[in-house]
């Protein structure tokens, strides 16, 4: 995943085209209406009102999830088809309704898979990333009743889930969906996916109940379409969805399908007071997922170990940010600094600053342990000493690699369970970067003078010398007058390998990041959605 995901958007993007233009449109219009939110709700709850929709506000997860079993109740429904949703995620609401005698089936078939296995998703795009085929299969022999069918192939396994959630489809008397945007000028949500679970749970069921957050309005249905543009390449590669819906309201005449009724249920959660903070920014992020891709920590430790719905750079921001610091103060610093994951952001979020400033926050109101503080003292001193730094690392690096090389080894270490419970660290090398590159020196010069020796005693004998291949080839300089020559090593490029010639990795520049000042209360420009034409075509 850490690998193939960041190939997949690469490529995307730059099909696409338009990628920095467009990011910046899309941070422009969310600074926009953030600054203007209160408007903008407005006049989304008056269009959906009109269209013949429900429309309810909560201040917390709790208000939400009364709110959502009201309605059910109301109906008298037992049966809950429901879609992928972090904010129901964020709230608990398949618990809430659960303990209330109701029957919830998740209908994505990522989060069905760890819904049988009473687990949390590991990604906000792939809730089943962790899952491998093998272990799938032994679930659905556990908790199906499959007769002579073993499930031997993935065709199998998709079939059984269907044949399941269409039972369910069929008898459900609510359908849940979540939303990737709510559009201000009609009163619409917009929700993408890749199954068409999304449609069937919005228009089987006699009552619709959309959840989602204050934060996922949009201005106009153009700027939703130019969002989608970087949404979904960032998230998963594809230039489109399978299946981007517009939900408009309930069923009307002449209409032959669709709810009866339908709610939308607004989730503040805390929204406001980041929205008057300092981080506001995150309040941009479109849940594409691209920053767990890119983010060596994630791709370390996986998902669960974040302990909360949102994982990877965005979850070590918003977790302290809709809980408290004091709570998840270590997230903040599950950060490498390489800042990948803000060039990858496609809303341009400093998500590497914002981590920076949680852990200012976090030393300034003194929350981590005492002897956490110092041990950071420490470092800075050790590091202001670079014979005594490398000394130490390369110690503990050579311990780490000892430790490593037992199962569950770092889990024994103090203050490491908290990442490790769910998933081990791999082994260390054994030696620090500076080791292996002082070796990788000293085998270039060894080779480099092996091929000098050589070179003499062949033009001593009158023969041309062979040459190595590869970085380590040697280039001999040509006699003006006979008698020995010296050869001179061409610079080797990378860790040298035998027969083959090495390969810098290109460095990768960050794009420039403009000065975000609040956009005044004025026009926006034109979205960027209007009037493109998809550059696959």
């Amino acid at each position: 995943m850490a690998l193939f995901t960041p190939i997949i958007r690469d490529a995307a993007m730059n099909s696409f085209g338009h990628f920095e233009e467009l990011r910046q449109h899309v941070k422009q219009v969310k600074q926009h209406t953030l600054t203007h939110l209160d408007h903008y709700l407005a006049r989304f709850e008056q269009q959906a009102l009109h269209n013949g929709n429900h429309v309810h506000f909560a201040d917390d997860g709790d208000q939400m999830n009364s709110i959502v079993l009201d309605i059910c109740q109301q109906h008298s429904a037992r049966r809950i088809a429901k879609g992928k949703s972090m904010v129901t995620e964020e709230t608990g609401l398949n618990d809430f309704l659960k303990r209330a005698g109701l029957r919830v089936m998740e209908t994505d078939l990522g989060e069905y898979i760890i819904q049988q296995a009473g687990e949390t998703p590991s990604h906000i795009v792939g809730p089943a990333l962790h899952k491998s085929a093998a272990e799938i299969r032994e679930l659905f022999l556990a908790k199906h009743d499959l007769g002579e069918r073993d499930l031997a192939e993935t065709a199998d396994m998709v079939g059984e889930a269907r044949r399941v959630l269409r039972e369910h489809f069929l008898k459900a008397e609510v359908g849940i969906i979540g939303a990737n945007a709510l559009i201000a000028e009609n009163g619409y949500s917009m929700l993408v996916t890749n199954e068409g679970n999304g449609d069937l749970c919005a228009n089987l069921p006699n009552v619709l109940i959309v959840c989602t957050t204050l934060d996922r309005v949009l201005p106009r249905a153009s700027d939703a379409t130019a969002m989608l543009r970087l949404l979904v390449r960032s998230a998963t590669g594809q230039p489109q969805t399978c299946y981007t819906s517009f939900y408009s309201g309930p069923r009307r005449e002449p209409d032959t399908d669709g709810p009866l009724e339908t709610h939308i249920v607004l989730l503040d959660n805390r929204r406001t007071e980041i929205l008057a903070s300092d981080y506001r920014e995150m309040l941009q992020c479109i849940r594409c997922g691209a920053c767990l891709n890119h983010c060596p920590i994630y791709a370390g430790v996986g998902g669960h170990a974040y302990g909360w719905v949102y994982p990877g750079p965005m979850g070590s921001i918003l977790t302290p940010l809709l809980t408290s610091l004091e709570q998840s103060k270590a997230l903040p610093n599950a950060c490498t600094s390489c800042g990948r994951c803000g060039e990858v952001c496609p809303a341009d979020i400093p998500l590497p600053e914002l981590l920076r400033n949680l852990r200012h926050d976090e030393t300034r109101q003194k929350l981590s342990p005492p002897r956490w503080r110092l041990g950071l003292r420490l470092h800075a001193w050790v590091a202001r000493h670079p014979m005594l730094y490398h000394t130490l690392t390369g110690l503990g690096i050579f311990a780490m690699y000892l430790l490593g090389r037992r199962k569950g080894g770092f889990a024994r270490l103090p203050m490491a369970a908290g990442w490790t419970s769910q998933r081990d660290f791999p082994a260390p090398q054994g030696r620090t970067f500076m080791h292996q590159y002082a070796a990788l020196q000293r085998e270039n010069e060894a080779r480099a003078h092996k091929g000098r020796l050589a070179a003499q005693q062949t033009a001593a004998q009158g023969t041309p010398a062979p040459q190595p291949s590869g970085p380590d080839r040697v280039a001999p300089d040509r006699p003006e007058t006979g008698g020995d020559t010296s050869g001179r090593a061409a610079p080797g490029r990378g860790k040298p390998r035998r027969g083959k010639p090495g390969r810098a990795r290109p460095g990768r520049a960050r794009p420039g990041r403009s000065e975000s000042g609040r956009p005044g209360p004025g026009r926006i420009e034109p979205s960027l959605g209007e009037g493109w034409q998809d550059d696959e075509r």
